[in-house]
C-alpha cells in the first residue's frame, strides 16, 4: 500500500508495472467519480486528506492548480507558484479544495506546505511535516525553519481529528534533477516518509517535469512518457533514492504556461489522482478510520 520497495532494472520489469494510459480524459473523470463513492460509507469524514511535500521549486503548488485545471477545463489557479532566490513561495500551512466545472466540490482536499531546503536551516523542518501527518498543525500557521511547532504553540493542535489528519503522503519530485539531490534532502525525505509509513499512511512520489530536459520525446510527445527508456531510468532512480516502488511514481506535466489544457496532460495528472484514491481506499478499508 505504497509502502514495499521493490528495484525492476529490465525494461521488461517497466513494461509490465506501468499501464498505457487510454488518452481520454472524461473516461478517467468517470472511473474517479466511481471510486471516490467509497467516501459515502464514512460519515464522520466528508473529506480524505492529500499532503503535497518536497524540494523547494518542484511543483507541488503547481499540481494542484494542475488538478483544478484538469476538473474545470480551464487553466485555473489558487495556489501561489514560484521561488524566489530558492525560497519556498509557500510560508504557511493551507488546505485547498478542489471544485469541478459544476460547481461540485470533491471529497478530497490538498494540504500544502512550505518546500524542503538542501540545508538543516532551509525549508520547512521535517518534524513540522510529521506534525501535518498527525494533524496537529493549525491552518495558517507560518513555518520557521529552524523551529518546528511544539505542543507549547497556541498554532498546535492538541486533539486533532480524522479530518485534519493525512490520508496519503505525497512527495514531489522533479525528474529534470533528481540525480542532483544532496544527501541533506535525500535524508529529509526519508524521514517524512518512514514516519508516514509508521503511522500506515500510503506513500506516492509524482515525478514532475518530465517533460523539461528529461527526453526530447517525451517534450515532443507527452504519449511516449511510458515508453521512454529516460523516463525509466528516472523512475528507477526515484526509487532507489526516495524509497517507494515503482508502481507508486507517478510522473506527470503540470501546467505551467498554457492557456488551454491539454488532454495527455490532464490524462497523466488524473492518472495518478486515481491511483492515490486507490491507496486511501485500502488505507481506510484497513481500518484507519
Amino acid at each position: 500500500m505504497g509502502g514495499k520497495k521493490s528495484k525492476p532494472e529490465s525494461r521488461e520489469d517497466f513494461e509490465q508495472l506501468l499501464r498505457i494510459p487510454d488518452w481520454n480524459p472524461s473516461n478517467l473523470k468517470s472511473e474517479l467519480s466511481e471510486q471516490l463513492k467509497f467516501m459515502e460509507n464514512h460519515q464522520d469524514i466528508r473529506q480524505f486528506r492529500i499532503l503535497l511535500h518536497g524540494p523547494v521549486g518542484a511543483g507541488k503548488s503547481s499540481f494542484l492548480n494542475s488538478v483544478r485545471s484538469a476538473y474545470k477545463g480551464i487553466i485555473a489557479f489558487g495556489a501561489a507558484e514560484g521561488t524566489s532566490a530558492g525560497e519556498s513561495y509557500t510560508k504557511r500551512y493551507k488546505t485547498y479544495k478542489i471544485i469541478d466545472k459544476d460547481s461540485v466540490t470533491l471529497p478530497f482536499v490538498f494540504s500544502d506546505v512550505m518546500g524542503l531546503g538542501d540545508n538543516k536551516e532551509d525549508g520547512i523542518h521535517p518534524d513540522d511535516i510529521i506534525n501535518v501527518l498527525h494533524g496537529r498543525v493549525k491552518e495558517g500557521y507560518k513555518f520557521n525553519p529552524v523551529s518546528p511547532l511544539t505542543d507549547a504553540d497556541p498554532n498546535y493542535v492538541h486533539e486533532p481529528s480524522l479530518k485534519n489528519k493525512v490520508h496519503c503522503l505525497v512527495s514531489v519530485v522533479p525528474a529534470n534533477s533528481i540525480s542532483l539531490m544532496k544527501t541533506e534532502m535525500i535524508q529529509k525525505m526519508q524521514t517524512v516518509r518512514n514516519a508516514a509509513l509508521d503511522l500506515g499512511i500510503p506513500h506516492v512520489v509524482l515525478m514532475t517535469k518530465i517533460d523539461d530536459g528529461v527526453c526530447p520525446l517525451v517534450r515532443k510527445d507527452l504519449a511516449e512518457v511510458y515508453k521512454s527508456r529516460k523516463i525509466q531510468k528516472k523512475m528507477q532512480r526515484c526509487s532507489h533514492t526516495i524509497g517507494p516502488s515503482l508502481e507508486c511514481i507517478f510522473p506527470v506535466s503540470n501546467y505551467h504556461e498554457e492557456t488551454e489544457v491539454d488532454d495527455k496532460k490532464d490524462v497523466l495528472i488524473l492518472s495518478a489522482l486515481k491511483a492515490i484514491v486507490g491507496f486511501v481506499t485500502d488505507y481506510f478499508e484497513e481500518g484507519n478510520i
